[in-house]
């Protein structure tokens, strides 16, 4: 009687958790009237904003720069040598047909440019964000313009970390292959280290354990280890002709047997979809290719908001009270040139509404609810010097965030260098300050919640660590133009060198070098070119990049099949 009674509660209860996930899409948000950030610009901030404003334009014109280098690719001549030799579309191209539309989150454009090794336009491969039959996924497509489809250590990275962001974020992900394989001379920077050229694979496997679809378009040379890629993916579909797969190539077949063959009859689309097996789905051109890949991605089991949802949400949506475009004179140029942070909050949240949290507490951190397109966040920006009780006061914000499942947006600008130890009092201050800031960077780490971070001025030394900074795994890390990225800001170099008044004309020397060092390293190009971000974006398109971000961190929640546990999908 006991066990009956048992039995009939758990199907009992099993049959309302069914009906509470059946029924979530169908609930609306609790309805608030958050305060209103009335924050017009004020005559006394206007020399402030005109500075900053210069300083923008200037930035925005590097941007411009920058932007058409990794447009043009690998220059005219690969690009003719691309389409018309090669017969293959450019990766824009490839795009067209692959998206629903062209606008997509572009990843880390300008990665791969400024290094030691020379220039890599977007590091050899394009990757973001973009929906597929309405299903965002992440692509990571080869520029074979680029030095003819080389990976470099930077067009692994760059790889890895689109992988990272499927993962974090629970993404399909299609790969447009189109590879060389690795560059040789650079071969100890790519093949032997944990987050080198082996990890791709790993993150496959990995991927495909956790029930994040992957699809593979061979769309060109898959040779040595790029020959993985399509065959570890779940659906593979190929081109034939300009479509190849093989470890060795036929200059190495000659080399290793005296036999000559042809790239098709070696690991051509023929090969691989009749004899081997190794592909799904055979396509006699690139459109045809394509018209697969999306079929295909409508198999997934997802299950998104119906369109009318979708327009009553965007109905409820508030623009700012300003334009988006007063940004640009709100991008401080140094730390000395920074305003009021809820001046820039106003001009991001929907109506301008902010819910604030402990105002009148540490107020050189602002924290507080706002909604940006409808998506609840609580916003955590830096207004000042991190302070013992700024700290205290980010460590309750954000564990309350991570109690109530609300995402976190970051606006980082650090102060430029460490507070000086020059007294007693001072060391207490010190003291006291530390620990709160080491509460603050746990309740960071620990933080089961989505985090978005953007740097909107400086990200200097610890501060930043607590402010959800690169090594704290934000789901998306994006700069401003006007960033910096550096363990203390330019001209602030003599806090890291120790006094010797003995030696006080060499010590000048030092800190004028290493200041030079500073500004030419801290600049958010030289950030992106290195990878440390996912990417520089304008001021005035923060908000429909934080839009974007939000949505596709919730779209996993629209997954029908993401509980159930199998193992690694394995091919023939």
């Amino acid at each position: 009687m006991h066990r009956c009674m048992l039995r009939f509660a758990e199907q009992h209860w099993q049959g309302s958790v069914r009906c509470m996930s059946s029924t979530v899409g169908k609930r609306r948000a609790l309805r608030g009237l958050f305060p209103v950030l009335d924050l017009p610009l004020q005559p006394i901030q206007r020399h402030v904003y005109e500075a900053n404003l210069r300083n923008s334009i200037a930035c925005h014109k590097k941007y411009t720069e920058f932007r058409e280098k990794v447009r043009k690719g690998g220059g005219e001549n690969a690009i003719s040598r691309h389409t018309q030799r090669n017969r293959k579309l450019l990766v824009s191209d490839r795009l067209k047909l692959l998206l629903d539309d062209e606008e997509f989150l572009e990843l880390s454009p300008f990665a791969g440019l400024g290094l030691a090794y020379g220039d890599i336009p977007s590091a050899g491969c394009l990757t973001g964000i973009g929906r597929i039959n309405g299903l965002w996924c992440v692509f990571i497509a080869n520029d074979a313009t680029v030095k003819g489809g080389t990976a470099y250590p930077i067009t692994v990275k760059k790889q890895l970390r689109a992988q990272e962001i499927a993962i974090q974020n629970r993404l399909p992900c299609v790969y447009l292959v189109d590879s060389g394989g690795a560059f040789l001379p650079l071969q100890s920077e790519i093949f032997p280290d944990k987050n080198q050229g082996g990890r791709t694979f790993y993150n496959e496997a990995i991927m495909s354990a956790m029930k994040i679809p992957q699809v593979a378009v061979v769309c060109g040379s898959c040779t040595a280890g790029g020959a993985y890629i399509p065959t570890m993916a779940e659906e593979t579909v190929m081109v034939h002709r300009i479509g190849t797969i093989f470890l060795g190539g036929p200059p190495l077949v000659k080399a290793a047997t005296g036999e000559e063959v042809t790239p098709e009859d070696l690991g051509g689309a023929r090969l691989h979809a009749e004899v081997s097996g190794g592909v799904d789905h055979f396509a006699w051109e690139e459109k045809e290719a394509f018209t697969y890949t999306r079929n295909i991605i409508s198999t997934l089991n997802f299950q998104l908001p119906e369109e009318e949802e979708d327009m009553t949400k965007r109905k409820a949506e508030e623009e700012p009270l300003y334009s988006s475009e007063e940004l640009l004179g709100l991008a401080p140029q140094s730390y000395t040139y920074s305003l009021d942070v809820k001046m820039i909050i106003s001009r991001l949240t929907d109506g301008s509404c902010f819910q604030e949290f402990k105002a009148r507490y540490g107020t050189t951190l602002v924290t507080g609810f706002a909604k940006i397109h409808g998506n609840l966040v609580g916003i955590v920006a830096n207004n000042g010097e991190l302070s013992n009780k700024a700290a205290l006061k980010g460590t309750h914000f954000i564990q309350l965030c991570d109690q109530r499942d609300v995402p976190l947006v970051f606006l980082q600008n650090t102060a430029p260098a460490a507070p000086l130890t020059l007294s007693t009092e001072q060391a207490e201050m010190n003291s006291n300050r530390l620990k709160a800031q080491g509460s603050m960077m746990s309740a960071v780490a620990c933080a089961a919640v989505p985090k978005i971070t953007v740097v909107i001025g400086g990200c200097h030394g610890a501060d930043s660590y607590a402010m959800c900074g690169r090594a704290f795994d934000p789901n998306f890390l994006f700069l401003w133009p006007n960033a910096r990225v550096s363990m203390t800001a330019p001209g602030h170099a003599a806090s890291l060198l120790s006094p010797d008044d003995e030696q006080e004309g060499e010590q000048k020397k030092q800190e004028e070098k290493l200041n030079r060092r500073l500004e030419e390293e801290s600049s958010a190009f030289f950030s992106s070119g290195r990878m440390w971000d996912d990417g520089v974006i304008l001021p005035q398109h923060t908000r429909k990049v934080l839009s974007d971000s939000l949505d596709i961190i919730k779209q996993q929640q629209y997954q029908l099949s993401a509980e159930k546990l199998r193992p690694t999908l394995l091919r023939i």
